[in-house]
């Protein structure tokens, strides 16, 4: 059973967290204060939901020692900053993705379930992703809205693959330029753009509510789920 640590002083918001995730098939383990959290990541974990404001100490000095102990299991902030900066901060620290507070519900448990895909090791080569409507064949090289396959130039393919391979989840601009166009350092960050800007116009994409595609100013791009 997927085991959840869910690291939260408020009971307001962590009794319906755990009524919610156990719900939903995992196994929660609730613990109020960041010392407590510590100790417990010493056990086998499948991801940590962390809130920042913990009565002993920062949520985010939390994330940095849980990495520098070498702990890799997914973390997802919970958060009630919600200026860039320090949003940037959380993933700076070994954060893989953040909900500020106050969140939704569904939107939590769609961040949960996308963490725990991309934690998933081991198992057999993944060869077909799927997000909304979305599907794209990895073998094949082909992608589809609904039964409507999608014309796209290779590095629009490539955009979509890492943008649904981390749906839920922002990947940002220097990640996205990496995977897509390697150590070519030359490449001008106003390419990524542009073809972030013709990808959402072949998903159907509306650039002021973004269905698929949302920008995420300061950090990156995320494929909403």
């Amino acid at each position: 059973m997927t085991k959840v640590l869910l690291v939260e002083d408020d009971a307001a918001i962590s009794g319906p967290l755990v009524r919610a995730l156990s719900r939903e098939g995992y196994h929660v383990v609730p613990v109020d204060t960041g010392e407590v959290a510590l100790a417990e990541m010493a056990n086998p974990l499948d991801l940590v939901i962390l809130d920042l404001g913990l009565p002993d100490m920062d949520g985010l000095d939390v994330a940095r020692a849980a990495r520098q102990r070498g702990y890799e299991f997914p973390i997802l902030i919970l958060t009630a900053r919600a200026e860039e900066v320090d949003l940037v901060v959380g993933l700076d620290a070994g954060a893989d993705d953040y909900v500020t507070k106050p969140f939704r519900l569904a939107e939590l448990l769609a961040r949960v379930r996308a963490l725990l895909r991309r934690a998933v090791v081991g198992g057999p080569a993944v060869v077909e992703l799927t997000a909304q409507d979305i599907k794209v064949d990895l073998d094949a090289h082909r992608a589809y809205a609904g039964s409507k396959e999608l014309q796209l130039t290779g590095k629009e393919f490539d955009l979509l693959v890492e943008l649904i391979r981390h749906a839920g989840s922002v990947v940002s601009r220097e990640d996205l330029m990496r995977k897509v166009w390697g150590d070519d350092t030359e490449t001008p960050t106003k390419k990524l753009d542009m073809h972030i800007s013709w990808l959402r116009r072949k998903l159907g994409d509306d650039v002021h509510r973004p269905h698929y595609v949302s920008t995420v100013r300061g950090m990156g791009f995320r494929f909403e789920v």
